[in-house]
């Protein structure tokens, strides 16, 4: 069983309404293991380089203002295909189209303000999480 490594943040909606507990609960209890965490208040540069691909887009200043407008929590998590399995237990990006049972499903407002991101494959994993952590700062 070769382990995988993922990205999570925690958006400042989530932590604002006090959800840290709760969904990083819910990655314990798949047996997931969480082997880098930092809250921080993102600055600017950081939230462009995060959402690169986005820039140029319509969404881009709102995503970037919002995602600086308050403190997150940014994890690696470590597990069998858990790129994947992350993606699944998040749900969709539009909580009205996230089964109940999913993060987004329970617990995000609106589309924006939807409590989570994880990253989408591997690759992307591995370029997002150099962006908030470095190897020395992960457990082994």
């Amino acid at each position: 069983m070769e382990m995988e490594r993922t990205f999570v943040m925690i958006k400042p909606d989530a932590v604002k309404r006090n959800l840290i507990g709760q969904i990083i609960s819910r990655f314990e209890l798949r047996g997931l293991k969480i082997i880098g965490m930092k809250m921080l208040k993102m600055d600017r540069e950081t939230a462009e380089k995060l959402y690169a691909e986005h820039q140029g887009k319509p969404f881009f200043q709102e995503l970037v203002s919002y995602i600086t407008s308050g403190p997150v929590v940014t994890m690696v998590i470590e597990g069998d295909g858990v790129v994947q399995l992350i993606r699944k237990m998040i749900g969709n990006t539009d909580p009205k189209e996230s089964p109940p049972g999913t993060i987004r499903g329970d617990m995000a407002l609106s589309k924006s303000e939807n409590a989570i991101h994880a990253s989408d494959s591997p690759e992307k994993a591995l370029r997002e999480m150099s962006i908030f952590f470095t190897e020395k700062e992960l457990l082994q």
